[in-house]
């Protein structure tokens, strides 16, 4: 419930300056950060029901769309050496709250709980392509809505600035770091799988001590021998 907690503390308190919650709803850091608090309320709701978790799969789409928020945000957005930063805004207390529940808190419990908490083994490297199509659909989105509203929510998809070939190259560049992102995840998952199999075959002996002697086993009777005198 952490989790979702604190993507609601995020969104109310972003909320608060002057974005509204319809305003911040093309952002692909809210949608990633509903969709955690979503999946979590259901793991929740299906732990107390006794019922079966969320599938490993849809599990780890998710906790990847968040780190590719929290991933972007402080490495591309924030990053002044970045191509693509933004110019960050001063923000009332209550605001700079919101922004980092969103872009790091949130992003930091979902990979903390995928890794600790999830099934292990069931990842496949086939579902880091797959993995793709929310945020290539995202990507259709903001570009369709930004030929409605002449705005786009982020500078490496704005066709304004960049062009549709421009958007077209960094869309590759960013599709290839998730999908990469997404095999990642895979193999991150293989290797917990591994470490949770192997175990020690026996115990360890204690230094010093003396192993009891084998049990021994019935004894044999003695062969008595016995002399036979022959008749002349």
């Amino acid at each position: 419930m952490a989790v979702v907690l604190a993507v609601l503390a995020g969104i109310v308190l972003t909320a608060l300056g002057p974005a509204t919650v319809t305003g911040l709803l093309p952002y692909f850091t809210i949608q990633s950060n509903v969709a955690v608090g979503v999946l979590a309320g259901y793991a929740a709701w299906c732990a107390l029901r006794d019922r079966p978790e969320p599938p490993s799969a849809l599990k780890g789409a998710v906790t990847l769309y968040i780190t590719i928020t929290g991933t972007v945000y402080h490495l591309v957005l924030a990053n002044p050496a970045s191509p693509f930063a933004m110019a960050q805004p001063d923000r009332q207390p209550g605001e700079w709250w919101g922004n980092q529940f969103l872009h790091t808190v949130v992003p930091l419990l979902a990979v903390a709980d995928w890794a600790l908490f999830d099934r292990r083994g069931r990842l496949r490297p086939r579902y880091a392509a797959w993995w793709l199509v929310f945020p290539l659909g995202y990507l259709g989105f903001a570009l369709v809505r930004g030929l409605i509203v002449d705005r786009y929510p982020y500078p490496f998809i704005d066709a304004g600035e960049l062009g549709y070939d421009g958007v077209a190259v960094s869309a590759v560049g960013f599709a290839t770091v998730f999908w990469l992102l997404g095999l990642l995840f895979v193999g991150v998952d293989r290797l917990l799988a591994r470490a949770g199999r192997t175990g020690p075959a026996t115990a360890p002996a204690t230094p010093g001590a003396v192993e009891p002697p084998a049990a021994a086993g019935p004894a044999e009777p003695p062969v008595v021998r016995r002399e036979t005198t022959g008749s002349a």
